[in-house]
């Protein structure tokens, strides 16, 4: 059979989040099938990198996708008449985007519905675009996959999808995040933060990402706690917006938070491994990916009470309440404080990320595929 893929987010130096799924499922999936010929549709020139086999030809596909109109003119206007031309059998995209105006049976991925639950983090374009299309995307694909059960039942209730139709494909976790020494982890101290015990986040500096309640919550386990932290922080300032800047800048000890910015995997298993723990408390996650990262780190976690966080953590984790600086506070408090409860949650973790692996994600998310195929 001829898989055509929508290969966009494959971006040398980019590979995060969704582009870091199509990443390590495709150079599995293709490496494991050669019997079939799978056709990447890129909208840029491509990194030979992720030419993973000789079962794959690369096509790349005008114009860039770098906005809403751009989406609309690749996946509606050019993608059509090229799936055409390739005879392909099947379309699949690991991103969520689809093309209305094929024929072609489609396999999305669906990570999230992070745009549903809260439109006010988008500009007002960016909400008409995923309000209009993506309903129409997830009834126009023959199989959906997503992340966690937690979104399968969103994406149920939100677009009136049939349940028997969607699979749940959790993420994996990449190798580069493993156990330190005791001795490396008090090196990787004295690189990073003096020496002083800290607490850690990653992720991008999104509102979604709760950054304002993670400095409110910061300076009150300060606050309470004898013992000086620091808070470090490992992601873009992509979206550095008035209301983090404002919480940021009313801190009391902001003088003891770290802003890294964008960090390679090397770089982040350090930040992880000199650690207390990981203070990963979102809004809203269709997975969390660096709960299981910080759980092969042998750290401990406190991650949010809601939407797919606990289902992911399981009972490996400290829960707290996004919302609330208060809970977010207590959880910090309980860890620095409770030597019993800190190794307690690094042994679950240590046996909860044993769930989560890209080959078992490969193989379910091929399952998924292999069901669709004519």
């Amino acid at each position: 059979m001829r898989i055509a893929v929508n290969a966009r987010l494959l971006l040398k130096g980019k590979l995060e989040g969704i582009g870091g799924f199509a990443h390590e499922t495709l150079k599995r999936i293709t490496r494991d099938h050669p019997e079939h010929e799978f056709i990447f549709f890129f909208d840029r020139p491509y990194d030979q990198q992720f030419i993973y086999s000789d079962n794959i030809t690369p096509v790349v596909v005008f114009p860039p996708t770098r906005h809403a109109v751009l989406w609309i003119t690749w996946f509606e206007l050019s993608l059509p008449s090229l799936l055409k031309k390739y005879k392909a059998d099947l379309f699949f995209s690991p991103d969520g985007w689809l093309s209305l105006r094929s024929d072609v049976p489609a396999v999305d991925v669906i990570h999230d519905l992070n745009f549903v639950a809260h439109p006010e983090f988008l500009p007002k374009y960016l909400q008409w675009y995923y309000a209009y299309f993506f309903p129409r995307f997830a009834r126009k694909a023959k199989r959906i996959a997503t992340v966690s059960e937690y979104s399968r039942q969103d994406i149920i209730k939100n677009y009136h999808v049939e349940a028997d139709k969607i699979d749940v494909v959790y993420n994996g976790v990449s190798d580069s995040f493993y156990p330190c020494t005791e001795d490396q982890k008090n090196q990787y101290r004295k690189e990073l933060s003096d020496g002083i015990p800290y607490f850690m986040f990653v992720g991008s500096i999104h509102p979604r990402k709760n950054l304002v309640n993670l400095f409110k919550a910061f300076d009150l386990f300060r606050r309470s706690h004898g013992e000086r932290y620091k808070l470090l922080i490992a992601g873009e300032k992509k979206w550095w917006t008035d209301d983090i800047r404002a919480a940021y800048d009313r801190m009391n000890f902001k003088v003891d938070v770290t802003f890294f910015g964008r960090v390679d995997n090397t770089l982040l298993r350090k930040i992880m491994c000199g650690s207390e723990g990981l203070v990963y408390v979102p809004y809203f996650e269709g997975f969390g990916i660096p709960i299981i990262e910080a759980m092969k780190c042998e750290v401990p976690v406190i991650t949010s009470s809601t939407t797919s966080m606990p289902e992911v953590a399981d009972d490996a984790a400290l829960l707290a309440d996004p919302f609330s600086p208060e809970d977010i506070s207590q959880q910090m408090l309980k860890l620095a404080s409770d030597r019993t409860l800190h190794n307690s949650l690094i042994t679950r973790g240590k046996l909860r990320q044993q769930a989560f692996s890209w080959d078992a994600t490969a193989e379910k998310l091929w399952k998924t595929l292999e069901r669709s195929l004519p």
